[in-house]
């Protein structure tokens, strides 16, 4: 009888292994989690930050008007229509490049500051956003595309459907809206812009759950902590840029303009 009390069942090892490892994985996922939380926080704070800058309520000090009304300062000018806008833009994708391609040889701790850094400079080029839609408008959709990328998460991440299939037809469609919307830039067509905002919104929705599920599936309990750290880095970057993009189809869609 002792010598049966004292067996350990492989059944009950299995389960405390199991245990460990889906510990291990909560704790990563939340830590991707809280990386890309308190990235949109740095994009937010930087967006604001630079609208309330290059704007102004005294027409003595606006530099110019735009047509919907709102005055920019010499900054604002500079930072919206001139060269410098340009920059903006083009900044943050050399630097999610950087950061997809370089993360290997990177620090944890470089990996992070390179992605706030990424964080910021996004918020700085959105910040045109502000100009063009109504700040009511802007947090209505925020909140909408949350709660969309928040129900998409846990399903990518409860599902036990295999959604590698879905992902490789989701990333031809991304394909796809990416030169659509360059064709767009020349030819100018509200309707293949709607078009391309309602596909945006069906494949970044996809994209969130396969995403999400990659993410887990990639997480490994015996990787030391140096690799699992830069892992929850490029995860919380892939589902920063899922979120993003979602928002600003939905906003394309549904914000109220100036």
């Amino acid at each position: 009888m002792a010598d049966f009390d004292n067996r350990v069942s492989p059944f009950g090892a299995a389960r405390a292994e199991t245990g460990v490892i889906d510990q291990g994985l909560r704790t990563h996922m939340l830590q991707v989690y809280n990386y890309m939380a308190i990235g949109l926080m740095i994009t937010g704070a930087a967006a604001i930050g630079l609208f309330r800058l290059a704007t102004t309520t005294d027409a003595s000090q606006a530099a110019a008007t735009l047509a919907n009304g709102v005055m920019l300062t010499s900054l604002g000018t500079t930072v919206f229509t001139g060269p410098l806008m340009w920059v903006l833009v083009l900044a943050p994708v050399a630097l999610v490049f950087v950061l997809s391609f370089g993360i290997q040889r990177m620090s944890v701790g470089t990996a992070q500051i390179t992605f706030w850094a990424y964080s910021a400079l996004m918020g700085l080029s959105l910040a045109s956003i502000f100009v063009v839609y109504t700040s009511e408008s802007i947090a209505r959709v925020f909140f909408i595309s949350a709660a969309t990328f928040g129900a998409m998460s846990l399903y990518g991440y409860t599902t036990k459907r295999d959604l590698t299939g879905m992902g490789s037809f989701l990333f031809m469609g991304l394909i796809g809206i990416v030169i659509a919307s360059i064709v767009n830039i020349f030819i100018g067509s509200s309707a293949l812009g709607f078009a391309i905002s309602i596909l945006g919104v069906l494949i970044f929705v996809g994209l969130t759950a396969y995403d999400t599920q990659k993410i887990k599936e990639m997480y490994s309990a015996n990787d030391d902590g140096t690799v699992t750290g830069r892992k929850a880095i490029m995860g919380a970057l892939t589902l920063y840029l899922d979120f993003i993009n979602l928002f600003l189809m939905l906003l394309r869609l549904f914000g109220d303009r100036r």
